[in-house]
């Protein structure tokens, strides 16, 4: 369809003049001629018309929502990925609270998503990280007004602007480096700018160290557990553990162990091996560095197993052999927990993996590399994300490099770089602002172990970002965390704060809200790894998306910042909802009036349930659109249980 085409009864006149303020952005010239490829309407997951185009001479693309004019309120909302992606993500089948056309449809607004500009763009290493981090987004973002007031006439729409992860950097880059594109954001699960590979690198060392005593220490921090953690600890177990909380980790979040993997750690790998090549030298070579100071912590983890290649495995091979490469295989949704998996392993004929001739040892395995001695790949080194048995799995690699590998090829594989990443940012030390770095500076405030020529976080975020985080932008803003995230330590919020703080001052409350979600991990899907433990925080995000929205339009503050307090890495809120504030509510569990029952099988156990909402959401008017707390919840559950097999009952949940 041409561009501007309608068949819809309920589309408006073409005809309308654009009310632009004079803050209106400059046009980026890099973005200049706009053009439409599709223009039809459709009916799944709501009716709407759907616009797809990009800007010539660019690799972007976006795809624009509209709702008809009927249920149109003013505004769009735009989605950002954790790094360029692709800009049909929202067309691909999703649950109700993910349906982010149903979403912006259902809140008066259109849908706004976009390719980021493409992959050539994209973080680490790109020639203009900008164009990825905010300067594409924003071109669609003001072209879709420009299509919205042809279809609906009125006024200039509002934005509002969301991404969570890497998607969370780049909404804050996007409001601090623009002005008059977005009038709103609500970043999630932001990090700081030290997080990127920090976060990481500390978290593998524990789960190096504690793999056999995760279950105990789970337990621990179980209701009903002993709370101490670190009894049955050795030395440096109980220093690991230390170690990693002191950075901010969640202890509560450790009931994951068996499944939360490296995580983004798969992309980053490569970018800080190019960083930093010779780090992965010093390790093992210099004073100061754990892995010459303390070798004997490596017997029985460190692998450099010599062989051959005796076959070759595609992606084809892999599904027929229910061989998991989920590293590799490029299904994502654009989510925050799945994104940096993307661009890889799409073609069915790639290579995914290598059988070699011998099998490796058994050893923990987090990750390594396949380093080719001869054939036409010679010198390569190619990520691993897995061993299993005699096959090597791939992690994110060039298929180029991985197509040239031949039966017979030697090769190596190493996870000695895998295993000195893991203290990485104790050689990361940054300003004192960073104050979880504390551990690792002296009486004197000075580094105790060699420093890096350069910190790679500023690095990491700029590429991500386009620019240092600083606070400095226009509008309003409400950024959701979650207590429990494993990658963007909750203390991250409070650092960004600090810098909003700094540079509203005063009137920070005019402009900035911080909410934090307890119970809830990073990753923005609403399917649970452990639904016993953890809750998603989407329907947070969501409320967050329409109270920003009627903070900017109508001037009505949204409920107040979650009540906090930082303690050595971790944010602590109080025990009350009236006293926590934010908007989530708190629940509190009761087995027999205590934190923990101890019956004989047969007896019967009674839990008692309280639930609180903070004093704001009591009283909010709930004829407002988009309010679904329509009522004051404080009441009581009970439910009864009977011991079965005369164990601890501590994993009681209500529903």
């Amino acid at each position: 369809m041409a561009q501007g085409a309608s068949t819809d009864t309920n589309a408006a006149p073409a005809a309308a003049s654009s009310t632009a303020s004079s803050a209106a952005p400059t046009p980026d010239p890099v973005f200049a001629q706009p053009y439409i490829d599709i223009d039809e309407w459709r009916d799944a997951p709501v009716r709407h018309r759907y616009v797809h185009g990009g800007f010539k001479g660019t690799d972007t693309r976006f795809s624009f929502y509209f709702p008809t004019k009927a249920q149109y309120q003013g505004r769009f909302f735009q989605h950002f990925t954790p790094a360029p992606d692709n800009e049909n993500l929202a067309q691909r089948p999703n649950s109700p609270a993910n349906d982010k056309i149903s979403f912006s449809v259902a809140s008066g607004g259109y849908f706004v998503e976009t390719n980021g500009g493409g992959p050539a763009v994209a973080g680490f290493g790109s020639k203009d990280p900008t164009i990825g981090a905010y300067r594409a987004n924003a071109a669609a973002a003001q072209y879709s007004r420009v299509v919205a007031l042809q279809m609906y006439g009125g006024k200039r729409p509002y934005g509002y602007a969301y991404g969570g992860s890497g998607g969370a950097y780049r909404t804050v880059g996007s409001m601090e480096n623009t002005r008059g594109v977005w009038d709103g954001a609500v970043p999630h699960v932001l990090g700081s700018s030290m997080a990127i590979p920090n976060s990481f690198t500390v978290r593998m060392h524990a789960m190096r160290l504690l793999q056999d005593k995760f279950p105990q220490i789970v337990d621990a921090m179980e209701p009903g557990g002993s709370g101490d953690p670190y009894a049955g600890l050795n030395a440096e177990q109980a220093s690991a553990l230390r170690e990693v909380t002191r950075m901010g980790f969640p202890l509560q979040s450790w009931f994951g162990w068996k499944t939360m993997g490296i995580h983004g750690f798969a992309a980053l790998y490569g970018g800080v091996v190019m960083a930093d090549p010779s780090y992965f030298t010093d390790f093992w070579t210099k004073p100061g560095y754990y892995g010459f100071d303390h070798p004997e912590s490596f017997t029985g983890y460190r692998m450099q197993h010599k062989s051959t290649i005796a076959a070759l495995v595609t992606g084809a091979d892999a599904a027929r052999q229910n061989l998991e490469t989920s590293v590799t295989n490029g299904k994502t949704k654009g989510n925050v927990d799945d994104s940096y998996a993307a661009m890889q392993g799409k073609e069915a004929q790639y290579v995914v993996a290598v059988r070699l001739s011998a099998p490796p040892p058994a050893v923990q395995f987090l990750g390594g590399d396949l380093i080719v001695l001869s054939g036409a790949a010679k010198g390569a080194r190619l990520t691993l994300s897995r061993i299993e048995g005699d096959i090597a799995v791939f992690g994110i690699v060039d298929p180029t490099v991985a197509a040239k590998l031949a039966p017979g090829d030697t090769v190596q594989a190493d996870n000695s770089n895998f295993l000195a990443a893991q203290t990485y940012h104790r050689h990361q030390v940054p300003e004192a602002e960073f104050k979880v770095w504390d551990q690792f500076r002296g009486a004197d405030g000075k580094p105790i172990y060699p420093q890096r020529p350069m910190l790679l976080g500023p690095l990491f975020t700029k590429a991500t970002a386009g620019s240092i985080p600083e606070g400095n932008f226009e509008g309003k803003m409400i950024l959701v965390e979650s207590l429990w995230d494993r990658e963007a330590y909750p203390w991250s919020a409070d650092w960004y704060r600090a810098r909003v703080e700094k540079h509203f001052g005063a009137k920070t409350d005019d402009h900035f809200r911080l909410w934090f979600t307890d119970h809830a991990l990073h990753g923005d899907s609403d399917t649970q790894e452990d639904a016993i433990h953890t809750v998603s925080y989407v329907p947070v995000l969501n409320q967050a998306l329409r109270d920003v929205a009627l903070w900017v339009e109508k001037g009505i503050a949204p409920p107040a910042s979650t009540n906090y307090r930082y303690e050595d890495g971790q944010i602590i809120v109080p025990a009350t909802a009236a006293e926590r504030l934010g908007i989530q509510p708190v629940v509190t569990l009761k087995t027999n009036g205590g934190e923990r029952a101890e019956i004989a099988a047969g007896q019967t156990v009674t839990f008692k349930g309280t639930i609180d909402v903070p004093p704001w959401n009591r009283h909010r008017n709930c004829g407002r659109v988009g309010f679904r707390r329509c009522r004051h919840v404080r009441g009581e559950l009970t439910d009864q249980a009977r011991q079965q097999d005369g164990h601890r009952f501590h994993h009681a949940s209500v529903r």
